[in-house]
């Protein structure tokens, strides 16, 4: 099933996000769902939250992203939890599926270390750096209800004003289904 995103000016992405059991129901299911619907976006990460579920789950996937790093990785992270970031912090360009039409520079840390639990809630401790390190704090972000234009300085929040208004409207038309705030 492919789920609408949920976009700007939803409250459910800016809810710090609740933990999930392993009685949650038809966790694989919803998994299996949240990358048809991330693929469907050309996303390379999705957030639950994203989808209007205000619980720590995200899935990615960087296997097609790092042509000059290690293979990326495809995997789900319930439960997670950043225990460090390190590494010299560098400059790329995101852009979200919550946020259509909007790209802009970030500064990120190079790696970062997480600990979160799989589908069988068997719990890792794994450091990732680069592109998938990028996407890992992205969605993660989401979680927390962060989204990375909290991240842009005040003169370039005042600048992208109108198209967050858009957007929030729904005056914008992505690629994929979304779901408007309030409707």
């Amino acid at each position: 099933m492919i789920y609408p995103v949920t976009v700007f000016g939803d409250p459910v992405l800016r809810k710090h996000a609740e933990p999930i059991t392993k009685d949650f129901e038809d966790l694989d299911g919803f998994i299996q769902n949240m990358f048809d619907t991330m693929y469907n976006s050309d996303g390379v990460g999705l957030a639950a939250p994203q989808v209007g579920q205000p619980i720590r789950v995200f899935v990615l996937d960087t296997t097609h992203e790092e042509d000059d790093e290690p293979a990326g990785i495809k995997k789900a992270f319930i439960n997670p939890e950043i225990l460090e970031k390190s590494g010299d912090e560098w400059v790329m360009n995101e852009g979200c599926l919550s946020l259509p039409e909007i790209r802009e520079d970030v500064l990120r840390p190079e790696t970062v270390k997480i600990k979160y639990v799989d589908e069988k809630f068997i719990e890792h401790i794994e450091e990732y750096s680069g592109f998938t390190s990028r996407v890992i704090q992205h969605e993660y972000d989401h979680l927390e209800g962060v989204m990375f234009v909290d991240y842009l300085n005040p003169l370039r929040k005042r600048i992208l004003k109108n198209k967050l208004t858009a957007i929030s409207k729904g005056k914008v038309i992505p690629k994929y289904k979304i779901k408007v705030p309030g409707k």
